[in-house]
């Protein structure tokens, strides 16, 4: 009897564990579904928008469509929010219209340790081999030796793990080497990236990476294709050119920021990059003007990829500041601003009368 009472406890315990078990695993693939597709927010049914689209601050914008949901995703730099009195590690926030924005959670739980200190500026997003990578800069303000680092998810939400450093200024040869951009062209990875210095050296970068995206493939044939004034480098390709986007200028100094948008482009990847006027960007005071600030928003620039939707119509996401609120607390109240990209006869992007919006514009169809 006691034999045959053990195995029937036996018995019930299976069964009642593998009820534990299927609840557990049925669990875990809900919650990996709603990450891989998130549920719906309700959109406003509104056919115009304002700017800015998102506040407080997500300055130095990347954006990515989310292939498995109706979703773009934006990252930007880490910043002290005052809504909630958080230092935000890269914000992660939203949207299904590019005008409704949520926010959901901060790329990082913590700062990376191949760096001792500094903060993790001008993220880009990408998807490379199937895996969300967010690349970044690790720096202080004059820094010596600023870097730029890797951090990988299966997620656009996170979490992201830190994969580490791909090289430091000292180690690439590049003085100030900040604000990375991935590209990727006929299964062959690129990194551009540069920021301002005076060094004959100084300017923005491209290079190949290895196959996995997570090192420079051959440092010594790194090209150089804008001078040392320009950062924020963005490449959009269209109708046969290579349009590079770049920011010019104080990024971040309040209502008094004269940060603005330049361009030039080029029939290669990698240049040479020839403004309208016919001058090379790595020559310095070149660069067409494409956006600079206005009387309401001061500092516009650093903007995200191009996002180009249903009509054909391009639309281009930046940072910028309302004048009246530019500065909270010493921090710059970087917005985020989103306005359409028109093309002349020849070919040349023009944003408004080259300054953010400020009243009722059309909303992307997306």
């Amino acid at each position: 009897m006691m034999k045959n009472k053990q195995g029937l406890n036996s018995v019930r315990w299976w069964f009642y564990g593998a009820i534990v078990t299927s609840g557990i695993l049925l669990s875990c693939s809900k919650a990996k579904s709603q990450r891989e597709t998130p549920a719906p927010e309700p959109l406003k049914p509104v056919a115009e928008y304002q700017n800015p689209v998102f506040t407080p601050i997500l300055a130095d914008p990347t954006v990515i469509k989310d292939p498995n949901s109706d979703y773009y995703y934006a990252y930007g730099t880490e910043d002290f929010w005052h809504t909630d009195n958080k230092n935000h590690l890269v914000a992660v926030v939203r949207s299904r219209d590019l005008i409704n924005w949520t926010y959901v959670n901060d790329a990082f739980t913590s700062k990376p340790t191949w760096k001792s200190s500094g903060g993790i500026w001008a993220p880009d997003i990408a998807i490379v081999n199937g895996k969300y990578h967010l690349y970044y800069s690790y720096s202080t303000w004059g820094d010596a030796n600023p870097g730029i680092g890797l951090a990988v998810s299966s997620y656009p939400a996170g979490p992201f793990i830190d994969a580490g450093k791909l090289f430091l200024s000292s180690e690439i040869g590049v003085p100030n080497s900040i604000d990375p951009f991935y590209y990727e062209e006929s299964g062959k990875k690129y990194l551009f990236w540069g920021s301002y210095n005076t060094s004959a050296t100084q300017g923005t970068y491209g290079v190949e990476l290895t196959e996995d995206g997570r090192r420079v493939k051959d440092a010594a044939q790194k090209i150089k294709i804008a001078a040392g004034d320009f950062e924020a480098v963005n490449l959009f390709r269209k109708d046969g050119y290579y349009y590079f986007f770049g920011s010019k200028n104080n990024c971040c100094d309040g209502a008094a920021s004269v940060y603005q948008v330049r361009v030039g482009r080029s029939r290669n990847l990698m240049g040479p990059y020839i403004d309208k006027a016919g001058k090379n960007l790595t020559e310095r005071g070149a660069g067409t003007l494409v956006l600079q600030r206005n009387s309401q928003f001061s500092g516009p620039g650093h903007n995200a990829r191009l996002i180009t939707d249903k009509k054909k119509q391009d639309w281009m996401l930046y940072h910028a500041m309302d004048v009246e609120r530019a500065m909270i607390n010493t921090v710059n109240q970087r917005a985020l601003l989103l306005d359409k990209v028109n093309w002349d006869a020849d070919g040349w992007p023009v944003v408004n009368d080259g300054t953010p919006s400020a009243g009722k514009m059309k909303k992307p169809e997306l």
